[in-house]
């Protein structure tokens, strides 16, 4: 590279004639714009003279450049590459910057397994998995699967079968979603049978599978089924979802990339999708910015078609297609297409279709590169808002969960300095509150102020219940504290014979979630729905346990002032503890309304209300 020339109209003698690359840098070195030329000084002297970009970038280019760097090179090959590699190194304020997305998700079946599992992921691994898609929405993709995967009852769990196995079916075995091959209630047969049904609808087999589930579900509603018809509507309702994203991503043709751009002010998205053997296999996204100077979407067509295979770069020849389909034509085009092809040792053609499958490939780019930049600038709250499902696969993500946990039980202990010790045990069915599973726990060890004991006390005495009670127990539990608590509960569950609990706890401090089977503590991020969940958990039994707490508490404090009264002893206090639940309730009653309590009369309800006026 030459040495730093001073950026002026008196320096353009001194810019070589030959092909390359040059650098505007500013006064403190940052680097402004990389471009490249056939002709380095022509190039350079345009923009010194305003004429090859928009006005504003050259005016800002020349208010703020301070110097120029050139770099030759052999050809204009050279120079596309050497161009794209620098600025996806420097990333200038003036360039188009692009921002690799993830790739869009597929669906994944393990058919190597023994029991197969199907779950959305963004990476495809030749290991014998199958894989289906892209879709251009996580959150269409993961429905349509839920619904699938209930209907034909394949697993969620991440058991490596039959190498492990749980003691005891989950809760999806229980609310009819799986067989339960895991604990062998059902066969590797029938399971790979169901199995094979599935991979029909994913391969685009829907009409059958259609035909069949709605036959199903007017022989329900005939019966007065209702629960099963609402299971086999649900059902429908995945197949057509997934037979219209089958529709839309199956598409005729060879081996092609095919590009699509879209914009909306100062935001720009590019999405490329790879098409082989007349199917799109994959797909790769981009964020554009620095866009807001240029008016040729071009130029941005051209930014992104660099990126694609020089800075993110194609390593094999055999990764480039045969064609390069394109909404619209730009300056470098042609260049391209000579470097593309001898990077591949064939012809590797660009193409600008304007009617048939190629032209639909377009736009099914297009489409797609409109919905990324739809998803970039952002989304209503409804969309937004996370689905139940969404954020208990992520939990399972975070926790590395073997099962979806959509049972979770949250534990926390409460007291008066050491007096009227509780536990409250409150259950989340699905990510909501399941009230009809909440429980108080009074302690009886006598622990006064030693948490770890009582939290020891309420984990023991719930799963034992739990498990006596035959029900599916929860796939989590979480406990309010650090890791003193999670060795506590630990200990609580190993001396209770209950297995496949996964334990946590959950540190209001700074929100860390300790496991029992790491070291340290895992942070998740503060914006994450599956942190939000854990919270609502363990705030929501703090709240329960708290409440309990009081209501012993008003108990002892009426107990100790109603038994000074003469003539009221255990059995009256008790009484009018039933009935009125504070002392304050009590003094607002009247003689006549404590008469009326078993045990009282008229007149002892006056002598009662005598006693307290006089200890005001």
């Amino acid at each position: 590279m030459s040495a730093a020339l001073p950026f002026g109209a008196e320096t353009l003698g001194r810019i070589p004639l030959g092909t390359g690359v040059y650098i505007f840098r500013a006064a403190d070195g940052e680097v402004l714009y990389i471009g490249k030329g056939k002709s380095l000084r022509r190039r350079v002297s345009a923009y010194l003279g305003g004429q090859d970009a928009p006005n504003l970038k050259v005016a800002e280019l020349a208010r703020r450049a301070a110097t120029v760097e050139t770099l030759v090179v052999g050809s204009e090959e050279e120079a596309l590459i050497l161009e794209a590699s620098l600025v996806r190194e420097h990333q200038p304020r003036f360039n188009i910057q692009l921002r690799d997305d993830k790739s869009y998700p597929h669906i994944r079946v393990t058919v190597q397994e023994p029991y197969p599992r199907a779950y959305i992921t963004r990476r495809t691994r030749r290991d014998g998995a199958r894989h289906f898609g892209p879709f251009p929405s996580v959150g269409r993709v993961r429905r349509a699967l839920e619904l699938l995967k209930r209907s034909y009852g394949i697993r969620s769990c991440r058991y490596d079968l039959p190498r492990e196995r749980p003691s005891r079916p989950c809760l999806d075995y229980h609310i009819g979603r799986c067989g339960a091959p895991c604990t062998e209630l059902q066969s590797e047969s029938s399971y790979r049978n169901m199995t094979s049904r599935f991979l029909k609808v994913l391969s685009g087999d829907v009409a059958q599978s259609q035909q069949e589930v709605e036959d199903a579900m007017h022989k329900a509603s005939s019966k007065l089924d209702f629960e099963r018809a609402a299971a086999l509507r649900d059902a429908m309702e995945g197949l057509d979802s997934f037979a219209r994203m089958q529709r839309i991503h199956v598409a005729g043709g060879g081996d092609q990339d095919v590009f699509g751009v879209a914009r909306a002010g100062e935001s720009a998205a590019a999405v490329v999708l790879q098409v082989r053997g007349g199917v799109v296999v994959g797909s790769r996204s981009h964020s554009l910015t620095g866009v807001e100077a240029y008016d040729d979407d071009g130029v941005l067509l051209g930014r992104s078609v660099a990126h694609e295979y020089f800075a993110q770069g194609a390593e094999r020849s055999a990764d480039l297609p045969r064609e390069v389909l394109l909404p619209s034509d730009f300056r470098d085009r042609r260049l391209l297409e000579r470097t593309l092809s001898r990077r591949a040792g064939r012809k590797v053609a660009t193409r600008i279709p304007q009617q048939g499958p190629k032209a639909q490939l377009v736009e099914l780019a297009q489409a797609n590169a409109r919905s990324a930049l739809g998803n970039a600038r952002g989304q209503s709250l409804e969309e937004l808002k996370p689905r139940a499902d969404d954020v208990l696969y992520e939990l399972q993500d975070r926790l590395s969960l073997k099962v979806v946990p959509r049972l979770i039980v949250g534990f926390d202990v409460s007291h008066t300095q050491g007096a009227e010790v509780v536990a409250a045990a409150v259950l989340f069915r699905n990510g909501r509150p399941d009230r009809a599973g909440y429980r108080h726990l009074g302690i009886k060890g006598g622990f006064g102020n030693d948490d770890y004991r009582s939290m020891a006390e309420a984990v023991s005495r719930y799963y034992r219940r739990a498990a006596a009670s035959g029900g599916p127990l929860p796939d989590l539990a979480l406990v309010d504290g650090g890791r003193g608590q999670l060795g506590a509960a630990r200990s609580a569950l190993a001396s209770s014979g209950v297995e496949d609990v996964v334990l946590a706890a959950l540190a209001k401090r700074h929100e860390r979630v300790f496991l029992a089977d790491r070291r340290e503590p895992l942070m998740i991020p503060r914006t994450s729905p599956a942190l939000h969940l854990l919270q609502r958990v363990r705030d929501e039994a703090h709240r329960f346990a708290l409440l309990y707490n009081r209501k012993l508490r008003s108990r002892r404090v009426l107990r100790s002032e109603l038994g000074d009264i003469p003539g009221i002893g255990p059995k009256r206090q008790q009484a009018l503890l039933s009935r009125f639940g504070s002392v304050r309730r009590v003094r607002e009653a009247t003689p006549g309304e404590i008469g009326r309590v078993p045990g009282f009369s008229d007149a002892m309800g006056a002598r009662v209300l005598a006693y307290l006026a006089d200890r005001r």
